[in-house]
């Protein structure tokens, strides 16, 4: 325990393999205006592992890669402690995100993560 006297936050593993975030295409998905979240779960009590990805239609290289590093951090920041043990979660961004307010956007990830819409 660190000296806050709070639990240390566990970062979620990364997907990193192709057939792990094929695997996850398997689960739930749940649709929201700024990412499609994928759930898989695993059935196993392992750290949660996070995949993220942007498809070319949401711009060029520049603007996936913006879009992925606003969802990574707001994961890092806010949703990590709302992911579940032994969950496979791929955020699937779209271009809404690079004009959302970023408490805005860590407001609907922990929603999509939680279920509730």
């Amino acid at each position: 325990m660190p000296e806050t006297g709070k639990p240390a936050r566990q970062e979620p593993r990364r997907l990193l393999k192709r057939a792990e975030f094929l695997a996850v295409q398997r689960g739930e998905k749940r649709r929201g205006r700024f990412f499609l979240l994928e759930i898989l779960d695993r059935g196993d009590n392992g750290q949660p592992r996070v995949g993220f990805t942007v498809t070319r239609k949401a711009g060029n290289a520049v603007i996936r890669n913006r879009i992925r590093r606003r969802l990574k951090e707001a994961v890092r920041l806010h949703a990590a402690d709302d992911m579940a043990p032994g969950n496979d979660y791929v955020i699937i961004g779209r271009a809404d995100v690079l004009h959302a307010p970023f408490s805005q956007l860590k407001a609907e990830l922990s929603r999509r993560i939680h279920g509730t819409r």
